[in-house]
């Protein structure tokens, strides 16, 4: 089985000043010792290196990238993904739905991911499983 990881995950995991960071950061050492196969997309991970470099700066980024990229499989979006998730985008007519969040939700959808490490509602709305709880 497998659990995707969403930049909300990746920032809490992160950011010891942010709200969520010890029920995240517990989350994540689960899932770190599970079984399961963690998976991102590349527009995950440079939307999550853009915040976090922005946030918390170059030693944050080099923890992301040295620490917990290797332990990820991501999946690279070709031109059909990307379509499909414009598409979701644009027909849900939302501001606050990002192309991001759509194509992670398409990537799920595809790959028959059913849970998300993510504090972000739109994958609940979308019927997935959301960790942390």
């Amino acid at each position: 089985m497998s659990i995707f990881i969403d930049t909300s995950g990746f920032i809490a995991v992160l950011d010891m000043d942010d709200a969520n960071h010890p029920g995240a950061a517990e989350t994540w050492q689960n899932i770190l010792t599970s079984a399961e196969t963690l998976v991102t997309t590349n527009y995950v991970l440079v939307e999550t290196c853009a915040l976090v470099q922005n946030s918390l700066g170059m030693a944050a980024v080099k923890v992301f990238q040295e620490d917990i990229v290797p332990v990820l499989r991501i999946e690279w979006i070709d031109n059909t993904v990307h379509h499909a998730a414009m598409g979701i985008m644009l027909a849900a007519l939302r501001k606050k739905l990002s192309l991001v969040d759509c194509v992670s939700f398409e990537i799920m959808r595809l790959l028959g991911v059913t849970t998300a490490f993510t504090l972000d509602r739109h994958f609940k709305e979308q019927g997935f499983i959301c960790l942390p709880a």
